[in-house]
């Protein structure tokens, strides 16, 4: 019995032994401890789980809970919570982690809490003094912000990270912390830091100190140093063979030597004085930021890996960049260049190379540039066309007249912020995308630059990445399919439709046509000029790019539907008919059928003033007014010119050529075979006389008057331009916005050029006559060409109506030259009409080969008829013609003529065609 009490008395001793209270007289300190719990992060026991500490729940700490925890995170957000006190702290012997951070902290004692890892008081501004005796095992000490002066650290030697940024420490000894990885010790008041020894450090911060001398001997393993905000004014380093980042920025070093850090990757040494700038044996550095130095000479040769490069703000005259290939943002603004060559560096992003004297900077080739600033430079030409994901220019300040951004770049680059040009009084042409044009427009206008010239027109495929249709159209004249000895057929015309915008494209006739398109979906469409002729197959293709491989090789076989006979002539003067000189006149003929033709080509013209010198084809027939030729075998869509000269009689003559005056031509053209249109069988010229003249201009070939007969039909239109520079013009562009209330555009035919072009419609109404490549001379004896074309007009227009046409022509870069308003209007050539000559009248048939009957209505009376030709020459004459009803017209040639009627109503007439 006694033996079982004395057990019990002294079980119950020791359990109240090890259940004694923790005295813990700091509140908010014992607050943060009683209310821990499961779901917090407060504290953890030994097995690393969330735990609650006051596990009796009585309302206190007491020893034999504390020994159960290994973290502690005391932080507090609200500062009245802070704690100021740790005591009690030691009883928690099991502790591995504490962290309190921004607290209110004055003195903190953690001697014998050997077992403890992980120290993070950071923002305990107030904290004066700390004691670490003892804790062998610590490995993270973090002081940040704490205002220590001294710093015993000779026990911690399993240290390997210690933050102790923004104290006032004057020294720190950390000799015996040799196993040390990472040392931040800035914002304090070292003159010198000697760490020499420390084997294992892999990254020490000493900046924003007062450091005069700093030394790193022994320090094998170095891989980061950063000493901003020093007293250094020499730095080197040498043979830190894992040294990866430097940096040394905003202090007052003069001196920087760097070789044999092999693995060094970044180097930064930016507001500094550094005069002396020597970095060798670096190859694999890939970032460097020395601006704002005084540095002359910058030898980055053997930086092949280098893609950050700042060097602004120095005094570096000159750059080697041939092996930079790798570089992607390049910084070099305001120093002494006078050139800058970055073809070598094809993956260039940013570049920001303003306040020098660069005159010439080529960025082609570079089709990652995002970021160009190039401002107050004397550069006179920037093309940017190949960056086609530029987003952002600025070059302002320079002496520019030449800017190209046309580049594909959907987004646009009008935007103010994006696009700044301001200050190049001498710029005189920008090129852009079409989808720019109007964004650019607004800047010139809002900042005052109305001398500058903009369009599309430095290059003629899409901006930016594009795709090419190469269509190869062949006549299969002999009907056993398309193949190597068929005819290739090249004037056609291709519809192209996406996203409901259709443009047209009329290959010349000496290329196989080239369709250029951006990404998208598109439907393309032959389409001839007479499809009642022809088949053709295929009748339609679609494409998507970039789906689709470029380039696409497109064939289309062109069949004869049945027989078709089609024969069309112009006569397009060539240089201007002046008094006492010699003009040119280019005969233009096609085989618009589907059969082979042979026939006869006639030039009637006035021989009083104009006599015939030379033609370049022999004549066969040649009397007073008429020229004659033959042709033989005219294949179908095949074409051919006949080019004769004619001399214009002087003023003092007689008959006498005056300016003004106006010469009349009729020409036809003829076969054995029956005609189906046999109205552009016959065509007729009418050219003004003149003196001097504008040699750009335009002219309605069927002259200022125009027979009611053409209401519907065709008119034809003349282009001449002249080079009148000082050099050779590359490209020229005639552009013509048809009025489309007057002509119907989709009729709209080229015919005759001087030099190889390319016609494009789009935006409606906007016609494009490309002459790419055309390098035009510019001596007087050659600097000449001309485009002709021919158009329907509305059949809405009635007889008294007018229709005008001008053009701008383009030489290169130049602004545009504005021809001549072409202005017609719709008369008899004969005399006013007093009646609509239909009111009363018909005429049949029409065309007519041998007998062309007339009808008159029961309310008038005929009194004479009367035919003539189109050059108004009087051919039949019935004079009393009252009973008349028929005319025989057999003698007639074929052609054009005109039917006058004089009746009681009096006068009017009616054009026809004897066939």
């Amino acid at each position: 019995m006694k033996k079982i009490y004395f057990l019990v008395l002294a079980l119950s001793f020791f359990n109240g032994l090890y259940a004694q209270i923790i005295s813990i007289p700091d509140t908010n300190f014992k607050d943060k401890l009683l209310s821990s719990a499961l779901y917090s992060d407060i504290a953890k026991d030994l097995n690393g789980n969330k735990i609650k500490i006051d596990s009796n729940g009585n309302g206190e700490i007491e020893i034999n809970e504390a020994e159960k925890i290994s973290e502690l995170y005391l932080n507090e957000n609200v500062v009245i919570k802070r704690i100021a006190s740790l005591t009690g702290i030691l009883y928690f012997k099991n502790l591995k982690k504490i962290t309190l951070e921004y607290g209110n902290l004055s003195t903190l004692d953690l001697a014998g809490l050997d077992k403890l890892e992980t120290l993070s008081i950071e923002g305990n501004q107030q904290l004066k003094s700390i004691n670490l005796s003892g804790l062998n095992n610590l490995k993270i000490l973090d002081l940040y912000g704490c205002k220590l002066t001294t710093l015993d650290l000779s026990t911690l030697s399993n240290l390997e990270n210690l933050d102790c940024t923004g104290c006032r420490l004057t020294n720190i000894d950390v000799s015996d912390s040799f196993n040390l990885k990472t040392l931040n010790c800035s914002y304090n008041l070292f003159t010198s830091l000697s760490i020499a020894g420390l084997s294992k450090l892999n990254n020490l911060v000493c900046s924003n100190n007062p450091i005069t001398d700093l030394n790193l001997q022994g320090l094998d393993n170095l891989q980061f140093l950063e000493c901003d905000y020093t007293n250094l004014t020499t730095l080197t380093l040498n043979g830190f063979p894992k040294l990866e980042n430097v940096l040394s920025r905003w202090g007052t070093l003069t001196s920087i030597k760097i070789s044999n850090l092999p693995n060094l990757k970044r180097l930064e040494c930016f507001y500094n004085n550094i005069t002396d700038f020597d970095v060798t044996n670096t190859s694999k550095l890939e970032w460097l930021s020395c601006g704002n130095n005084n540095i002359s000479n910058l030898d980055i040769s053997a930086f092949n890996e280098l893609k950050f490069l700042n060097c602004e703000t120095n005094k570096i005259s000159s750059l080697e960049t041939n092996n930079l290939s790798k570089l992607e943002i390049l910084y070099c603004g305001i120093n002494k260049f006078t050139s800058l060559d970055v073809q070598s560096s094809p993956n260039l992003q940013t570049l920001s190379c303003s306040n020098n004297q660069i005159k010439i900077l080529n960025l082609e080739n570079l089709p990652k540039l995002l970021e160009v600033n190039c401002s107050y430079n004397q550069i006179e030409a920037l093309d940017f066309n190949s960056a086609k994901k530029i987003s952002q220019i600025t070059c302002n300040n320079n002496n520019l007249v030449y800017l190209f951004v046309k580049n594909g770049k959907q987004e646009g680059l009008g935007l103010y912020d994006s696009f700044s040009y301001y200050n190049n009084p001498n710029l005189k042409y920008i090129c852009a995308d079409d989808t720019d044009i109007e964004q650019i427009e607004y800047y010139l206008s809002n900042n005052n630059m109305p001398k500058v010239n903009l369009n599309t027109y430095c290059s003629f495929t899409p901006g930016g990445d594009f795709y090419t249709i190469q269509a190869l159209n062949k006549f299969d004249q002999n009907n056993n399919g398309c193949d190597l000895n068929d005819v290739v057929v090249y004037d056609i015309k291709y519809n192209v439709t996406s996203n409901l915008k259709t443009g047209v494209l009329v290959s010349n006739n000496s290329k196989i046509p080239s369709i250029e398109l951006q990404q998208g979906n598109y439907k393309i469409i032959p389409v001839l000029q007479y499809p009642e002729y022809f088949n053709i197959s295929p009748k339609e293709i679609t494409v998507s790019f970039p789906n689709d491989a470029s380039p696409r090789v497109e064939n289309f076989c062109i069949t004869a539907v049945d027989s078709r006979s089609d024969l069309e002539i112009i006569l397009v003067p060539g240089i201007a008919a002046e008094p006492g000189f010699e003009s040119t006149y280019n005969i233009v003929y096609k085989n618009n059928g589907n059969t082979t033709q042979s026939g006869f080509i006639t030039v009637k013209f006035d021989d009083t003033v104009l006599h015939y010198v030379s033609s370049d084809k022999d004549l066969i027939y040649k009397s007073g007014n008429e020229l004659k030729w033959d042709f033989n075998n005219l294949k179908p869509f095949e074409s051919g010119n006949i080019t004769f000269t004619l001399y214009l009689n002087r003023a003092t003559d007689k008959p006498a050529a005056n300016i003004g005056d106006i010469l009349k031509f009729s020409t036809n053209i003829s076969s054995l075979s029956l005609d189906e249109t046999p109205l552009n069988n016959l065509f007729e010229l009418k050219q003004t006389v003149v003196g001097s003249y504008d040699p750009n201009d335009k002219t309605c070939l069927e002259g200022t008057i125009v027979t009611p007969n053409l209401i519907g039909e065709y008119v034809h239109y003349m282009i001449r331009f002249e080079n009148t520079g000082t050099s050779r013009a590359r490209n020229i562009v005639v552009k013509d916005m048809i009025d489309l209330a007057k002509f119907d555009i989709s009729t709209l035919i080229p015919i005759s050029s001087s030099h190889s072009f390319v016609t494009k419609i789009s935006d409606g109404n906007k016609v494009e006559f490309i002459f790419e490549n055309i390098n035009l001379p510019f001596d007087d004896a050659n600097n000449d060409g001309y485009v002709a074309f021919k158009i329907k007009t509305k059949p809405t227009l009635k007889v008294g109506d007018t229709f005008a046409n001008e053009a701008n022509i383009y030489f290169d870069y130049n602004f545009p030259i504005l021809t001549n308003k072409a202005t017609s209007k719709f008369e008899t050539t004969l005399e006013t009409s007093d009646f609509e000559f239909s009111n009363y009248f018909t005429l049949y048939p029409n065309p007519a080969t041998d007998i062309l009957n007339i009808n008159a209505s029961s309310n008038v009376e005929i009194q004479s008829l009367a035919i003539y030709d189109i050059l108004g020459q009087l051919l039949i004459a019935v004079p009393n013609a009252k009973s008349v009803s028929n005319i025989d017209v057999s003698r007639l040639r074929s052609g054009n003529y005109f039917i006058k009627v004089k009746s009681d109503k009096g006068s009017s007439s009616m054009k026809f065609i004897k066939k």
